[in-house]
């Protein structure tokens, strides 16, 4: 008997066999594949025409249509939502922290205004007490909306504010050399229901290396501001640059005149980051009539 394996013929004839039997294998496979992709289009097919409405060819177009305009609807409404919101919390956005300086006369650096009888009141223009010296300048009034931004900007009744600056010469009263012994020019106010308050002073003048500016803190009762309190709030007012340049045009306030000139807005080392955008108050008025400064503050 043979042991030979290749007796049908051996690899030379097997080998065409195999791959003619791969060719049809391939072949029908690609055919099922063919038929199956078929069947899946035609399927489609028909769930898209059954579930289009009896309008022939216009309705996959208007079908189309109506979704793209739902998720551009949907898309604006939430674009709208998201402005919205954002420009709720900008309104209520909290003030610009800003610092006391080395004269806020609060007790934190030396001379303590606040813990004084006389301080509690709404004309600022005179000192208090011991003297009762006049600071000379336009007159001009401070009203300040004090706000809840944690509540939709809602009035913060019975706040309290305290307010101080420098006169039209650039001196601080109970710091300044010349005026250790004043007090004038500071003053704490209680808010109403309305949450404003109100202070009649005379316009700051400018000191080298600063932009002209009222400070202010801001307390939760006129008990915080005059019994040791801390403010929930400290910030600056800027003045606005065409009412400087008329205000320091005037007699009395010539030492302005160069000090304005020396510190842009822009370089000033409290409100250059922002330009002072959320700080520079409303105003009307004039050098003859007074000035009014008005601003909103949220805290």
């Amino acid at each position: 008997m043979s042991t030979d394996h290749d007796d049908f013929g051996g690899l030379e004839r097997d080998l065409p066999m195999l791959l003619q039997r791969r060719h049809v294998l391939k072949l029908l496979a690609g055919g099922s594949l063919l038929a199956l992709a078929s069947c899946a289009s035609d399927t489609k097919q028909s769930a898209a025409t059954n579930a289009a409405p009896t309008s022939g060819s216009a309705a996959p177009t208007a079908a189309s249509t109506g979704s793209t305009a739902a998720a551009t609807t949907a898309a604006g409404t939430a674009a709208t939502a998201s402005t919205t919101a954002t420009g709720s919390a900008a309104t209520c956005t909290p003030i610009n922290e800003e610092t006391a300086g080395p004269y806020p006369g609060d007790g934190s650096n030396g001379p303590d205004v606040l813990t004084e009888s006389g301080a509690l009141r709404s004309d600022i223009t005179s000192s208090f007490g011991s003297s009762t010296t006049v600071a000379e300048g336009v007159p001009t009034t401070v009203t300040l909306a004090i706000q809840d931004s944690a509540n939709g900007c809602a009035a913060l009744a019975n706040a309290a504010v305290y307010v101080w600056h420098c006169s039209r010469d650039g001196l601080y009263s109970m710091y300044s050399p010349g005026a250790t012994n004043e007090n004038y020019l500071r003053g704490v106010q209680q808010a109403g229901a309305d949450g404003r308050v109100t202070f009649q002073t005379i316009f700051p003048g400018a000191y080298s290396g600063r932009w002209p500016h009222i400070h202010f803190e801001v307390y939760a009762s006129v008990d915080d501001a005059t019994g040791g309190g801390q403010p929930i709030a400290t910030s600056q007012l800027a003045m606005p640059e065409d009412v400087c340049k008329v205000v320091y045009a005037s007699g009395g306030y010539e030492k302005s005149i160069s000090n304005f000139a020396q510190t842009p807005l822009s370089r000033d080392n409290v409100f250059s980051d922002d330009n002072a955008a959320h700080q520079i108050p409303t105003t009307t008025g004039s050098v003859d009539a007074g000035y009014t400064l008005e601003l909103s503050v949220p805290v």
